[in-house]
């Protein structure tokens, strides 16, 4: 059993803040074996050996399995092979990325690690790879790796020599091992509503194909332009007279306001359902599109668009409607029930012939109003449409709860990590 206590004895000036009187400071050198970057190859070969990347590394301190490349084997592989318990640093990356960490724990039975990368052995008489990796990600979280990097062409890195003399708190090896034990289990109950959330996704998506195209009950079809439809649907463009309309462009500030609700394109959700909100001075909104609740936000401008970016705006906002940012259109639903059309728009049938459409220059393309305007739908009746979108707002509602467990979660990894990590909280068995 692991009991905890509050620490009172602290070592007050050290180079990286109050630890325990009893912790040491080291460096990374004097508790490893090794920091080897991995080889650069520009070559494929599909039959070849599997090398993971800096995409291979999740900012959560796990591997994904499925990011890699193949290439041929280089002829000191044996070299580049990585083990279970190996620390995997992402040295190279943009800024914000750089000091990515995970631990290789066998997710493929042969694989090696790009330049981009940097393996790390510890000595496992003095420290376990868990807590370097769990320390490295609080780093990550708070910054202190992007102080150390230095510009690459295109990118920003960690040279070796800096990476070595990262300054570290060490705990008795038996404390480290019960610390990662605490980290480990929440990261266990992270994994598990991530599964869950990844099957309930799979659900909505079945649901939302079927539903959409064939809806509930019918027998008889007809042919489309967007393929088969039961026959009692309509085909519309969406911004039909009496379906739905694209608000107005430039619109003058409301008046009487101090402060209003303001939805900025990171409060749109790539895959919730209703956009958030921040209160601004009226005065500090420069540029905005007006919206009301109810209002069906979709971005129009790349890459939000292909990220899948597009929110209702809650019914509760403040005084009824918000200032939003100029890349989104929104479209007041008439004839059309909102989450149905939210939905529609949210399948990649109807996002493809879209993205189709953008204008503009590289990395500043954007859907064209007359695109969504002019986009045919199928339109069933009014009481398909609710039933069909009370189905799938059953799925989405059990994913937000999810959702909200799992940042839940994650705050509570965050809060377990500063107090453990910094020996705030003592963990004895």
């Amino acid at each position: 059993m692991v009991e905890s206590y509050k620490e009172n004895e602290f070592k007050e000036e050290t180079k990286i803040g109050r630890i325990p009187k009893d912790w040491k400071i080291v460096k990374l050198k004097d508790i490893i074996l090794e920091a080897k970057p991995g080889f650069a190859c520009g070559k494929r070969d599909e039959n070849g050996i599997i090398q993971l990347r800096m995409d291979s590394i999740r900012t959560d301190g796990r591997i994904d399995p499925t990011a890699y490349v193949k290439v041929p084997p280089p002829k000191d592989v044996e070299e580049y092979l990585l083990r279970p318990g190996d620390i995997l640093f992402n040295n190279t990356n943009s800024r914000d990325l750089v000091g990515k960490t995970a631990i290789f724990r066998g997710e493929h039975e042969k694989c090696v690690f790009s330049n981009h990368l940097t393996r790390i052995r510890v000595r496992r008489s003095i420290v376990i790879p868990e807590w370097i990796l769990y320390n490295f990600i609080r780093m990550w979280r708070f910054g202190m790796f992007k102080v150390l990097c230095h510009p690459h062409v295109h990118q920003a890195g960690i040279n070796k020599k800096d990476l070595l003399n990262l300054a570290i708190p060490l705990p008795p090896l038996e404390e480290q091992e019960l610390i990662a034990g605490i980290l480990y289990s929440i990261d266990e109950a992270i994994r598990a509503v991530d599964a869950s959330i990844a099957e309930y996704e799979q659900l909505k998506k079945g649901l939302m194909q079927e539903l959409l195209t064939k809806g509930i009950g019918h027998k008889e079809f007809k042919e489309t332009e967007i393929g088969r439809i039961p026959a009692s649907w309509k085909m519309v463009k969406l911004g039909e007279k009496g379906v739905a309309t694209i608000r107005g462009g430039k619109a003058n500030k409301p008046h009487g306001y101090e402060k209003v609700a303001f939805i900025p394109m990171e409060k749109i959700p790539d895959n919730g359902l209703y956009a958030e909100f921040e209160m601004r001075p009226i005065s500090d909104v420069k540029s905005f599109v007006y919206c009301e609740a109810g209002d069906v936000l979709l971005a129009k401008i790349t890459p939000c668009f292909e990220n899948g970016k597009q929110g209702i705006v809650p019914e509760d906002i403040p005084n009824g409607f918000a200032l939003a940012t100029t890349e989104v259109f929104p479209i007041i639903c008439k004839g059309v029930n909102r989450f149905f059309l939210f939905y529609l728009l949210k399948m990649p049938k109807f996002r493809n012939l879209l993205k189709s459409a953008m204008r503009g220059t590289t990395g500043r393309l954007r859907v064209p109003r007359d695109a969504v305007t002019n986009l045919k739908i199928p339109l069933p009746p009014p009481d398909e449409q609710e039933r069909i979108a009370k189905i799938i707002l059953s799925a989405d509602t059990i994913l937000e709860e999810k959702r909200r467990k799992k940042a839940k979660l994650e705050r509570i990894k965050k809060a377990t990590m500063d107090i453990l990590l910094t020996g705030k909280v003592r963990v004895r068995a």
